[in-house]
């Protein structure tokens, strides 16, 4: 299975939106910086983070963008949904029969996988770094 770069770059502006303080916003040049990618690429990714509701845009001298509701709520699901949407990772060349045997294993493979990334949380792995690297995340 592969993911887009794009939901790697959603996952870690996610880390780094929660190592934050809560009431501070970042610009995206500097959520660009941080991961090495341009601001125009980033620009979209953080538009679809906006649209699923995760984060928010505040514009101003002190704008930027910043977590939208509690940050122990946010699954790793919810980003890689934002980002790549709900469609099944596997298709069935069979006629999409619901019958292929095919299909039924890797349906359910994608539902366990499903259900461990709805039941990870984002705040959890910010935690492990955090405790790992020390206060280096906010810097």
């Amino acid at each position: 299975m592969k993911y887009s770069k794009a939901t790697s770059y959603a996952l870690h502006t996610i880390l780094y939106l929660i190592a934050i303080e809560p009431d501070r916003s970042v610009g995206v040049q500097k959520l660009a910086d941080k991961l090495n990618v341009s601001s125009t690429y980033l620009s979209k990714i953080l538009t679809k983070l906006v649209k699923a509701c995760l984060i928010e845009s505040a514009s101003g001298a002190n704008g930027g963008y910043r977590l939208k509701g509690r940050k122990e709520d946010i699954s790793f699901l919810d980003v890689i949904y934002a980002v790549e949407g709900s469609t099944s990772l596997f298709e069935c060349y069979d006629g999409g029969d619901s019958q292929c045997v095919i299909h039924q294993v890797m349906i359910a493979a994608e539902e366990t996988m499903k259900q461990h990334l709805m039941n990870t949380k984002m705040v959890e792995v910010a935690n492990k770094l955090e405790s790992t690297k020390g206060t280096e995340m906010k810097s």
